[in-house]
């Protein structure tokens, strides 16, 4: 399970499957803000979010390229990573990953 919380503060949860990156479940399940235009090839930002803090150490590192990338991310902090790049492992270690989605840039 998934669970996105919108700038709003709405809340949204969703399940995933093996092999998921937290971009496929946003786009599967048409979550606002998420807009993946590359199509999760880590060449833009538009699938930019923020790791729940108890949820860092569990989630892949990030590589030099997403860094690279999340240099021209709107809002940018410490917990930003690219939901394309952030992939859910088949294990039980990212069930309930809480991601929230920044607010967008005016």
């Amino acid at each position: 399970m998934v669970n996105f919380v919108l700038a709003s503060g709405e809340r949204l949860s969703f399940p995933a499957g093996p092999g998921d990156t937290l971009l496929d479940v946003a786009l599967d399940n048409n979550v606002p803000g998420i807009h993946g235009q590359c199509g999760g090839g880590c060449t833009c930002c538009t699938c930019h979010c923020y790791i729940g803090q108890s949820w860092l150490t569990r989630v892949n590192p990030p590589h030099p390229d997403e860094l690279d990338m999340l240099a021209y991310a709107w809002q940018r902090k410490l917990n930003s990573r690219l939901a394309c790049q952030v992939e859910l492992s088949a294990t039980a270690d990212l069930d309930g990953i809480t991601v929230t989605i920044p607010a967008q840039q005016s």
